[in-house]
């Protein structure tokens, strides 16, 4: 039904995010009850409402409006690079790990945090704080364009070799993550966690800085490629006689699935499932146009990501469940079901 209405799936999409904002909101150590969230909203916009409380300002003004604001962009992100992946390889079981970003980015942030006082000790004496997500966005982009430059052949990237080129990188990058992990002392694996398993325990404004403009101008930017994303799906010969070109179009593919995940992967670590699940959820709730998929998948990220980051917060509260752990327990038996029910009509209408 709501295939046929693509804009009511999409306002459906966004009235569900409004809710779970809402809710991840008043989660957590210090309950807030919804009224009164949106009570501070109200009245944090200049729309009226009683002043709440210093504690509850605080609590939500300084902790969980920025992690909440991440989350929503880290989760648009990550679907919006899984949408750009399974158009890149015309399969729905594709992922942006497939080209290196994660497991790069947690090996160029394990780097830092085993190495950093031998090793890098004068790139973290020069960067700071900074160096960490540094590490992380550098190590995503190398590996990637390694990726890139392994499948590319007489100016033509082939996605069959860059899956398998992709698929080794990937094998080689966490045989150094386990190196650096068996060298790492216990309050160096105690850090390693954060990015190896994914958290949005760190969000703070600045984070969200650094993140949200990189996510948002490529959010802007993805869905001018509607057409051209459709056109690829046919194959390169088709898109190339519809007017398309193909390796231009791939290029820029990968770049903007690089930075999208890299800039997440930079300031929440790893997470699973987000860039796989929920392009799938889209395109059977309103089929393949990109047009209606892609908006539709970026909501639903963005829905998925802050609804785990909730349930990572209050199942083991006052403690907090890694939340790549919490993705992959839930999206796993989730795209399972999902892809029993499609049956083989992952990409027709």
């Amino acid at each position: 039904m709501l295939r046929h209405h693509p804009r009511a799936a999409l306002l459906l999409a966004a009235a569900l995010l409004a809710v779970t904002a809402i809710g991840a909101l008043g989660a957590g150590a210090v309950q807030i009850a919804p009224g009164e969230v949106v009570g501070w909203i109200g009245w944090k916009l200049g729309l009226g409402g009683t002043a709440p409380d210093d504690m509850t300002d605080a609590v939500l003004g300084a902790v969980r409006v920025p992690r909440v604001m991440m989350g929503m962009v880290a989760g648009a992100g990550l679907a919006a690079a899984g949408v750009l992946m399974q158009a890149f390889f015309r399969n729905p079981l594709a992922d942006p790990a497939l080209i290196g970003v994660a497991s790069g980015g947690a090996l160029g942030a394990v780097a830092i945090i085993v190495l950093g006082a031998t090793l890098f000790e004068g790139l973290v004496g020069l960067l700071g704080a900074l160096a960490l997500p540094l590490a992380a966005f550098a190590g995503s982009l190398l590996t990637t364009l390694l990726v890139y430059g392994l499948a590319r052949r007489d100016g033509l990237v082939d996605a069959s070799t860059m899956l398998l080129a992709g698929i080794a990188v990937n094998a080689i990058a966490a045989a150094g993550i386990g190196l650096l992990t068996f060298i790492a002392t216990d309050t160096q694996l105690r850090n390693l966690t954060f990015w190896t398993l994914g958290s949005l325990s760190a969000a703070d404004w600045g984070a969200f800085a650094t993140v949200a403009p990189a996510v948002l101008a490529i959010l802007v930017a993805v869905p001018v490629l509607a057409g051209p994303l459709n056109a690829l799906l046919l194959g390169d010969a088709e898109a190339r006689h519809l007017g398309i070109r193909v390796e231009p179009l791939k290029r820029l593919i990968l770049v903007l699935t690089c930075v999208a995940a890299a800039a997440v992967v930079s300031a929440a670590g790893v997470i699973g499932f987000v860039g796989l699940i929920a392009p799938h959820l889209a395109r059977l709730m309103v089929g393949p146009d990109h047009r209606f998929m892609l908006p539709l998948a970026v909501v639903l990220g963005a829905v998925l990501l802050l609804a785990a980051d909730t349930l990572a917060r209050i199942l083991v509260a006052p403690a907090e469940l890694p939340l790549g752990v919490l993705t992959a327990l839930v999206g796993g038996p989730l795209f399972l079901w999902l892809l029993r029910r499609a049956r083989g009509t992952l990409f027709h209408a």
